[in-house]
């Protein structure tokens, strides 16, 4: 479960909106496939580990991070390959919140002979999908409120000319967490004085880094954004969000 943990993080911000999921199929001992989440519209996790083990899979364990889904949506259920590839039994680490899925996809394999069971490394898989159980059981996104604050409690200079507060390694923790997340939201100010580029770049050599850019929002009341601005010329998209007043 480890492992398939460890691949789950590979598709954190690969396959928004889809939660990320790793799986690993095992058989007499030996890692026989792995697999994790594509971008949506592609295979799930347990399908490229249930495709890279192939006959392999019949009789074998499947280790997989998030219950597998039982509907068609983009894709066809994971429950069905699972039975078609005649897997004995299948360890998960969570249910899936969607009610959609909750407790169906486990039922759907038991009811096909193939054992369950549920509950480990739950935390860490939580953890791991934080985002998409906020928004699946709320509606609302997973907001990450992000500032750098000096030991005095001040975040700029009284001339508003100072640019970095944070260290490299702050900065390098911000990049990793830009590569998780949908989008990227500033105010028309930040945007005027810092004129960023907020794109997510270099991971610091940590895994589960992506070329996908996340969305660029700028929050302007007044109509001040600069149309010169970098974040208009980097890879991605960036939106203007007028704010209304009254």
């Amino acid at each position: 479960m480890e492992c398939a943990l460890s691949l789950a993080r590979l598709a954190t911000g690969y396959s928004s909106p889809n939660p990320a999921v790793g799986a690993v199929v095992v058989r007499d001992g030996e890692v026989v496939g792995m697999g994790y989440t594509q971008p949506v519209g592609g295979p799930h996790a347990e399908i490229v580990a249930l495709k890279q083990a192939g006959q392999k899979a019949r009789g074998a364990s499947l280790y997989v991070t998030l219950e597998p889904c039982c509907h068609f949506g983009r894709t066809p259920p994971c429950t069905r390959a699972i039975v078609e590839a005649a897997v004995s039994e299948v360890h998960v680490a969570m249910l899936d919140p969607n009610p959609v899925v909750f407790g169906r996809g486990i039922a759907e394999l038991n009811e096909a002979g193939i054992k369950t069971y549920v509950g480990s490394h739950e935390a860490t898989a939580r953890e791991i999908n934080e985002a998409y159980i906020k928004y699946i059981t709320t509606g609302l996104p997973f907001v990450i409120a992000k500032f750098a604050m000096s030991l005095d409690g001040k975040i700029a200079t009284r001339t508003g000319h100072s640019q970095w507060i944070s260290n490299e390694q702050a900065r390098c923790y911000v990049h990793s967490v830009r590569h998780t997340v949908d989008a990227i939201m500033i105010g028309v100010n930040t945007l005027i004085t810092d004129d960023p580029r907020l794109t997510a770049r270099g991971c610091c050599g940590k895994s589960g880094c992506t070329t996908k850019q996340p969305l660029r929002v700028v929050v302007d009341g007044s109509g001040r954004t600069p149309l010169n601005a970098r974040a208009f010329s980097q890879p991605g998209k960036t939106v203007v969000a007028w704010i209304g007043v009254g």
